[in-house]
């Protein structure tokens, strides 16, 4: 294993959000980037963008999307490949999860991460060696 944790959408969202409702989830989403080393993959990018950009109600700027788009030039992104796929259909099937959240899951075991922060999962739970932790509960 890598050391590195493997952020999910959220974390990035939080990390920019304006929302006065949002101000201590910002704070925990700040301290994550700043300071553990992270992996992202490019889904997680993705849904990152297309909610910043959905959400008014966070108001995330472009230079918000610019900021996040250049961190992530300086970590690991795992692509979306056929394979990786495949692997998050067999970790969907495994454990009832939706698509999304297993191909999270399966880029953050090619990436070599252990643990993934992330809202959207179920506190605690190991995913076949990947252990999810709510960073904002």
């Amino acid at each position: 294993m890598t050391g590195e944790v493997f952020l999910d959408s959220n974390v990035l969202l939080y990390s920019c959000s304006a929302a006065a409702e949002d101000a201590d989830k910002r704070q925990v989403a700040e301290n994550l980037i700043l300071n553990r080393p992270f992996a992202i993959s490019a889904q997680v990018l993705q849904e990152f963008l297309a909610n910043a950009l959905r959400k008014p109600r966070l108001g995330i700027t472009e230079s918000n999307i610019d900021a996040t788009l250049q961190m992530a030039a300086t970590v690991r992104v795992q692509p979306i490949t056929y394979e990786l796929v495949v692997s998050a259909v067999m970790i969907r099937r495994r454990f009832q999860l939706s698509q999304w959240d297993a191909t999270i899951l399966a880029a953050a075991a090619e990436l070599g991460c252990s643990t993934v922060y992330s809202e959207d999962m179920s506190d605690g739970q190991d995913y076949g060696g990947i252990r999810v932790v709510n960073p904002f509960k």
